[in-house]
């Protein structure tokens, strides 16, 4: 402790202690303590003297100080959050040797905006919503940090689905700008720096990003491609100890597509039951599931566990780019204490979401007709459809079929492309000569696999998983056995 503030706590336990042994008394009183209390005025004077010597010390601390802390020149530092904040994505595409080929109309099978290609767009009543908005003027001001009451109203009575007994208040809504947000929000309300979270493997690398540059530990637990991308319930249990913050659930799932059915989501709110754990669920694909499937809000199969459903419009109603997302708190046993009060502060950081969305909020959430979100659904499912049928025939391929959200993962037999060291050189090479630009497995912790988005036109669709078939094709390699299986080699000169 500096010295200015060690005499500084002295001085005043000093004249407190002084004050208090100083008695008064009137003149004609006998002055029976004289021998071991000092006069009033000596300790008044004492006290004056000692508190000038104190803060003489503190101007000679802080010039020190001052002296120590000098600059030499320019020394402008990055924040250690910045510059531990990475964007996994755009690091491996950044680093990627691409030139398309000029002979071939480019296909980016590999961006998850529905927006890209036109052929998805928002429904008219979404639009007309926010025209009715702007043009009130009654959405141009600052609104509570939550959002405005009557948007959080909304979205209540739309997630009503996500308790069973259907019943959601307002103040358990948090509006936020995008999904993104609410996630970051989440994370940093229930984890600290020196704890973890567990994230999916396979999954989308935002959850890292918002962490790492917080020294929040990530760990992964693995989803198995030949369960439908369950989740390794052994594997993830083994990962949870006494700085374990919270499980990250996706479903359904960036980038598998996997939609988990009722006894898996129970399964692992089991697992957060016995090591009292809360759930952040990332629902942002929750009304993006394909015949035969159905999607169930983890929240609503538990009271036990306290769930931050994570939502918004970027999805379902196609604008990505009005960022309005939400946070939904489940906590019906009060177990998230003050974390709920981290959660409302981290708010004030952007003093709310976007007011003119928020304001055409009901409108949206109650008159986009059901049929616009039915063919929304038809054109993700037919693009899935075909796209497995086709690549499913390739060899070297191996993609699993989707129930849900809008890509799908395709797993690359790599030892079969020997000219490829791993999946994000078959990448590079496939944009260099098909110009259909797929991301790799690894930006999603997941190598030997690529990832495609199912949101483009259907010639489309058609058209890049020709162009794949044809690379896979020219580039696959057959084993020694399968030759000698075609009758193309014979077996004595093969081993």
């Amino acid at each position: 402790m500096p010295s200015s503030v060690v005499n500084e706590s002295q001085f005043r336990f000093q004249n407190s202690r002084s004050r208090a042994s100083c008695t008064s008394r009137s003149p004609s009183e006998p002055d029976s303590s004289a021998a071991v209390t000092p006069n009033c005025d000596e300790v008044e004077q004492a006290l004056a003297e000692l508190q000038m010597q104190s803060q003489e010390i503190s101007k000679q601390d802080l010039k020190a100080s001052t002296s120590s802390q000098k600059r030499s020149g320019w020394q402008i530092n990055a924040s250690k959050l910045s510059l531990n904040t990475h964007n996994r994505i755009r690091s491996i595409v950044e680093s990627l040797k691409i030139t398309p080929n000029p002979e071939k109309p480019m296909i980016p099978l590999s961006i998850g905006d529905p927006t890209t290609f036109g052929n998805l767009k928002a429904a008219d009543e979404t639009m007309k919503a926010v025209l009715h908005s702007l043009e009130s003027g009654k959405n141009n001001g600052y609104a509570h940090t939550q959002g405005h009451e009557v948007a959080r109203k909304a979205v209540a009575k739309y997630s009503a689905h996500q308790r069973p007994d259907g019943e959601i208040e307002p103040n358990d809504v948090i509006l936020c700008s995008g999904c993104s947000s609410a996630l970051e929000y989440c994370i940093l309300a229930l984890a600290d720096h020196g704890q973890n979270i567990l994230i999916p493997r396979p999954g989308f690398c935002l959850y890292h990003t918002l962490a790492e540059g917080l020294d929040i530990e990530v760990r992964y637990y693995d989803l198995l491609p030949d369960q439908q991308w369950r989740a390794d319930l052994v594997q993830l249990e083994s990962l949870i100890d006494e700085n374990t913050a919270a499980l990250l659930i996706n479903n359904p799932s960036n980038p598998c597509g996997s939609v988990f059915d009722e006894k898996h989501l129970r399964q692992l709110i089991n697992i957060c039951e016995r090591h009292y754990l809360p759930i952040i669920a990332d629902e942002i694909y929750e009304h993006f599931v394909f015949p035969g499937s159905k999607h169930l809000a983890v929240s609503s199969l538990t009271t036990e566990v306290p769930v931050l459903s994570c939502g918004g419009l970027t999805k379902r109603f196609l604008v990505p780019g009005w960022r309005m997302g939400w946070i939904i708190v489940h906590d019906r046993k009060q177990r998230l204490a003050n974390a709920i009060v981290g959660l409302k502060n981290m708010c004030g950081r952007i003093l709310g979401s976007n007011t003119i969305i928020q304001g055409a909020l009901p409108e949206i959430l109650t008159k986009t007709p059901q049929s616009y979100f039915d063919g929304v659904i038809d054109v993700l499912h037919s693009n899935a459809t075909l796209a497995y049928k086709m690549l499913k025939q390739v060899r070297g391929l191996n993609p699993v079929m989707p129930n849900g959200a809008m890509y799908m993962m395709i797993g690359v037999s790599i030892e079969r492309f020997p000219a490829f060291k791993d999946d994000t050189h078959f990448v590079q090479e496939l944009v260099n000569e098909q110009s259909v630009f797929c991301l790799p497995g690894s930006c999603f912790e997941y190598p030997g696999y690529v990832r495609i988005v199912l949101t483009v036109p259907g010639l489309m669709i058609e058209e890049a998983c020709s162009r794949i078939a044809e690379f896979c094709d020219r580039h696959f390699k057959k084993d020694s056995r399968a030759f000698i299986e075609d009758g193309l080699l014979d077996e004595d000169l093969a081993f």
